[in-house]
């Protein structure tokens, strides 16, 4: 079981694992299906968070977003999409898992952060982009419960301050009665019974 106390890093591997079994689970015909990230399908959100996982495991290691520059742009699954999530996985497992990562400044596009920051903004990412990638390929979109206690609060705060952005959708609003992935969901811009 997830403890809800665990640190940044250790969310964001396990974010990492439940979302492999997404990624590993998507039909062969269904990789073009659409998702709730709008004008992306399936395959673009693998493509997302590979390549997130990937520019991760640069910034942990002190580099600039212009030192990385544009290496992770374009297709960066290949013809193996499952194999390259895992590869992804096992850069940024290493990258988090490091001594002292959490109190390494890392500098993202919008400032420098400490790697825990950093981290809780992925273990967000990826969490919800599992559930966008079983939404659109026609798994269980159940996520694990821990999880998602784990990562209401830090939906609030991300929530809070970049909305305007455009990184997240409008707040749908759903009511005290829904259970708490509907509610993140729906903190997230996106409706729990998709596509509806």
């Amino acid at each position: 079981m997830t403890r809800t106390d665990q640190n940044p890093a250790d969310l964001y591997i396990a974010a990492m694992d439940a979302t492999q079994r997404y990624v590993a689970g998507v039909p062969s015909d269904k990789w073009t299906n659409p998702t709730p990230c709008d004008e992306w399908d399936v395959r673009d959100v693998v493509s997302h968070v590979v390549s997130g996982n990937l520019w991760l495991g640069e910034l942990f290691n002190g580099k600039t977003i212009e030192e990385v520059g544009d290496v992770f742009e374009g297709d960066v699954l290949g013809d193996d999409p499952v194999g390259a999530y895992k590869r992804s996985v096992e850069i940024a497992k290493a990258a988090v898992s490091a001594p002292g990562a959490m109190d390494a400044t890392t500098h993202l596009s919008f400032g420098d952060v400490p790697g825990s920051e950093y981290a809780s903004q992925m273990f967000l990412d990826l969490l919800i982009h599992g559930w966008d990638i079983a939404a659109g390929s026609g798994q269980d979109r159940t996520l694990n419960a821990d999880l998602v206690r784990a990562c209401y609060p830090v939906a609030e705060k991300m929530t809070s301050v970049a909305r305007e952005t455009g990184a997240y959708g409008d707040d749908l609003g759903v009511t005290d009665e829904s259970d708490l992935q509907t509610k993140l969901l729906g903190l997230l811009g996106r409706s729990a019974n998709w596509p509806d």
